[in-house]
């Protein structure tokens, strides 16, 4: 689907995100808790095969004819590692949690209405609940080559089919973890606007601003990171995934690198 206005598969994207997240909302609270537990697994094995796929990335045709046929692994474990020390020496776990935190609150006392006793033993619950929500449904939603590639080909007016197939998915995930994770997810969709967003730009001013091989080691960096955001769903680690998130823009650089040196 050819379109003249750029950003209107994000805006379709945020849209079908909010509704998801709402009627989740709606009909969270109505479902007992085993129910919750049995949707977070389901949610935590489903982002596992997303995970899978996107980490396959590394196996991709460009991504090896740039580098090599040993480089691909070697650029997406170099990647994790620097990025998750340059992340961990930021603190950018802490700080997200610490966002989060304040955001949470504020949803908190806009809904008003609990006894200061209820409010001391239900905050940590509901902080953590918020936190995972939108960290995990925003990671979720804005890594992939769907998001890259639709963005960017809205952006280069090639049409937003991409992006229409996101929000499709992107809406029924919403849903889903909104039903076990509630106002999180919904946040999530300021994420998707910002992050696609600032992608569909790039695309306006730029034109193609990475080649093949970069968006797949981009991918596979983020699949990887996908797989510690199931383990915590599925309440096998905490893996600190935000402290990773610098590697979603060392793996390209890395990968120019290897380029030119090869």
């Amino acid at each position: 689907m050819n379109v003249d206005l750029p950003g209107l598969g994000t805006l379709v994207n945020v849209g079908t995100v909010v509704v998801g997240s709402l009627l989740g909302m709606a009909v969270g609270h109505r479902l007992p808790q085993r129910t919750h537990a049995v949707v977070t697994d389901i949610l935590g094995l489903v982002t596992l095969l997303v995970a899978a796929l996107s980490a396959m990335s590394v196996t991709d045709a460009a991504f090896v004819a740039a580098t090599g046929s040993g480089a691909p692994v070697l650029i997406v474990l170099g990647s994790l590692l620097i990025g998750g020390i340059l992340g961990s020496l930021l603190r950018i776990e802490d700080r997200l949690e610490g966002l989060a935190g304040v955001i949470q609150a504020w949803f908190a006392r806009r809904g008003g209405g609990r006894s200061a006793e209820t409010t001391t033993a239900d905050d940590a619950s509901a902080r953590e609940r918020f936190i995972e929500g939108w960290l995990t449904a925003s990671l979720l939603f804005c890594v992939g080559p769907l998001t890259i590639l639709g963005s960017l080909s809205d952006g280069l007016g090639r049409g937003i089919d991409q992006l229409l197939l996101k929000s499709v998915l992107d809406g029924f995930a919403a849903l889903a973890f909104a039903s076990s994770f509630g106002v999180g997810v919904l946040l999530s969709a300021v994420s998707v606007g910002v992050v696609q967003g600032l992608l569909t730009v790039a695309g306006v001013l730029l034109g193609s601003v990475l080649p093949d091989a970069h968006i797949a080691a981009l991918t596979a960096a983020g699949g990887l990171m996908l797989v510690g955001i199931a383990l915590r769903l599925l309440r096998i680690k905490q893996v600190a995934v935000g402290d990773l998130l610098p590697a979603l823009v060392v793996a390209p650089l890395l990968t120019q690198l290897v380029v030119v040196l090869r």
